[in-house]
This record gives C-alpha cells, structure tokens and sequence, in this order.
C-alpha cells in the first residue's frame, strides 16, 4: 500500500513539475507584427502599434495568460527572422498556403478576406487579359496577391512590387501604376475611405481561390514549436466563443471579418 501511494504521489509530482515547465516555457511570448497594414497593423505618429492583428495578439496572450512583446518586422523579411528566433510567432495578416508550410506552421485562420483590384476613377479599366494588357499593376512583393497577378495575369501586365502597401498607394495616387491589387479590407480602410484614395475604386470580383490565397490568415510558428500552435489554436476558439473576438473585429469591421 505504502508503495502504491508513493508512486501515486511521484505521478502526481511529475505531472504538477511537467504542467509547470511547459507553462513557464511560454510565459513571455515574441510576435511579430509589421506595422505596416492598416487596419490591420500600423504605428501611430508617437510610435504604438494599433490595428486588428495587434489586438487580437494581445488578446490571445491574454487568454493564454502569457505577456506579449511585439517585435516589428519588414515583411520581406518576417519568416526568416521568425525561423531565426527574432520572435516565437507571426501575427501579420499572413495567409495560410501550401508554399509557406514548407517553411513554417500554421494555426487555424483567425480571419478570410478577399482581394480586389482598386482603378482610377474613370479609367474604364477592366479586369480581363485584354482589359489590363500592358497595364501597370502594384503589389506588396513576396504576398498572395503577388503571386496571384503573376500566375494570372503576368503575360499581360507590367508588375510592380513594393515593401510595402503604403508604396503601392502612393506611385498609384502619383500615376505610376494604373491598378493595385490587395486585401479588400486593407485597401478600402487604409486607401480608398482616406483623402489620398478618394478618386480611386475597387473593379472586378472578389477573389478568394485557396490555390493561391489560402485558407484565410493565421498564425505562422515554427515547425517545432507545435506546443504554442496548439496553445494558439484553443487561445482563437475561446476568443471567438467568449465574445472578446467580437468586440474587436466590432472595432474596424462592420461585417463578419473570420469568413465563412
């Protein structure tokens, strides 16, 4: 008897040792954010990073009982500093595609939105092969819709890839592209409902084809780390059930910003 209870006290003793490891482990988790992607992420002028994906990071450490540090990161660069252990996680508007699961993990999505081309108003421009033939079209380079307008219209049109969405805004507003192509949300919030973008308008269809444009955004962590992936997953579906995720899409969305 004596010996049954000493094992059963080691067991329990094991799992209070193991529970509380694996607990410290991520008691202070790094994201990476771009800062970059209104309404999405952006830095305001005295430097705080605001925006959706902020607040849902913070939101899901919260659940997790974690403290989030944000790190910001160019985009061209956020995988591999994510693989460089620059920080543990990427909060960034990042699709979910076959491509980058070669290199990383992914949770569940936390929201799916389309892309749509944005034209000058009044340009009569058309989004067909012969409708955009010769065309200069702005992206944000190494994204989705980079590689979508390479793969569909590439033959026809002159690309032009940017750091950053903000570039791609200004050479459209300045002239030097005659369409951009983005994240709907992003383009509609970041440009077209601001004073820069009040001549321009979205043209042609939503797009949403998993081929390219995967299963909405997630959240990328390293292969290895697939304890955090599963700390994630449960920290998204406790916000989506408690109503926190609600309260914050409510913030900048006026609509079902997860998707169907």
């Amino acid at each position: 008897m004596r010996k049954l209870v000493t094992g059963v006290i080691a067991a329990i003793t094991l799992m209070f040792i193991s529970a509380s490891v694996f607990a410290g482990e991520w008691e202070k988790i790094r994201i990476g954010v771009e800062g970059a992607y209104p309404p999405f992420s952006s830095v305001t002028a005295d430097g705080k990073l605001v925006g959706f994906d902020i607040d849902i990071a913070n939101a899901l450490c919260a659940q997790m009982g974690a403290e989030c540090d944000m790190v910001q990161q160019d985009w061209d660069g956020i995988i591999p500093a994510l693989l460089a252990k620059k920080y543990d996680a990427i909060i960034a508007s990042m699709s979910i595609t076959e491509e980058r699961k070669k290199k990383v993990a992914f949770t569940g999505k936390y929201y799916n939105t389309p892309a749509k081309f944005v034209r000058k108003k009044g340009s009569g421009i058309e989004i067909t092969m012969d409708g955009m033939k010769g065309k200069a079209v702005g992206v944000q380079r190494a994204t989705t819709h980079d590689n979508f307008i390479t793969e569909e219209f590439g033959d026809a049109v002159d690309i032009k890839r940017y750091a950053t969405q903000d570039e791609a805004y200004l050479d459209a507003v300045a002239g030097r592209i005659d369409l951009l192509l983005a994240d709907s949300v992003a383009t509609d919030d970041g440009f077209l409902k601001t004073e820069q973008g009040k001549d321009f308008e979205f043209v042609g269809p939503d797009y949403l084809d998993p081929k390219y444009f995967g299963e909405g955004a997630g959240i990328a962590i390293r292969k290895e780390d697939q304890d955090l992936v599963d700390m994630f997953n449960k920290a998204i579906q406790a916000i989506r059930e408690n109503g926190t995720y609600k309260q914050i899409q409510d913030k900048y969305f006026q609509f079902d910003v997860y998707g169907g």
